[in-house]
């Protein structure tokens, strides 16, 4: 195989891990959320989210975060809605 193949294939595992974020779901409406790999997420901080179930990106402020179990839960306040959620998402 020649080592330009080799770079190219290399080149998109490497994209493919930068990529990924934190899975879980909202606890209300069981829709996937996705939280974007580079958000700081702690308490007062504002980290953008990917709804699955409606299909958008929301900024969020993100109130609290507690383990439990095997997840880790973070409620959020979506400005934009005017509602809080809490975001279940995998350890």
């Amino acid at each position: 195989m020649p080592l330009r193949t080799l770079a190219l294939i290399g080149m998109f595992f490497a994209s493919t891990t930068i990529c990924l974020g934190w899975d879980g779901f909202d606890n209300e409406t069981g829709a996937s959320v996705e939280i974007g790999k580079g958000n700081l997420v702690r308490s007062g901080q504002t980290i953008e989210i990917y709804d699955h179930g409606s299909g958008e990106y929301r900024d969020v402020d993100v109130q609290s975060i507690q383990r439990s179990g095997g997840s880790v839960e973070v409620e959020v306040y979506d400005s934009e809605s005017g509602e809080y959620r809490t975001l279940e998402m995998d350890d």
